[in-house]
């Protein structure tokens, strides 16, 4: 049986709607990707985002190398799939990004873990193409708030 890894994307959604659709799928642990992680929603900074997870039992990690570069990030939102995967992919190529996805992945190993970012489709997030490349064999679930 394959491992199962979760993913979310807090666009469009409150902390309390995110809470509850981890909580209602078992997740134990928060992997946060974004490269920055701040954020003018409330609750979803770094600090905040942590308080919250922990008040349900969930834990938290940043990985900041897993993150997407600007120009990644300014590719998804005008929703060009290919200048991402092309940044993302070099972005992967990185000894700390390697390092990161590799804690990752034992992360998910040892318990239910959600990689969490912004974008709420995961065809348009680089966390899809960070499973694609780090957990290809792992059966995936996106979650939504």
């Amino acid at each position: 049986m394959a491992v199962r890894v979760f993913t979310i994307g807090y666009e469009n959604a409150t902390v309390d709607e995110v809470l509850a659709a981890l909580r209602t799928a078992g997740v134990k642990q928060v992997a946060d990707i974004r490269a920055v992680a701040a954020s003018r929603r409330p609750g979803f900074a770094k600090s905040a985002l942590a308080a919250n997870l922990a008040s349900v039992g969930i834990g938290y990690r940043h990985f900041r190398a897993l993150g997407t570069p600007k120009e990644g990030r300014d590719a998804a939102k005008k929703g060009d799939r290919a200048t991402l995967e092309r940044v993302y992919a070099g972005q992967l190529d990185l000894p700390q990004a390697q390092a990161e996805a590799e804690m990752v992945k034992a992360m998910v190993a040892e318990s239910p873990t959600a990689l969490l970012c912004f974008e709420r489709d995961p065809a348009m997030c680089h966390r899809s193409l960070l499973i694609a490349d780090a957990m290809p064999t792992h059966d995936v679930e996106h979650l939504f708030a």
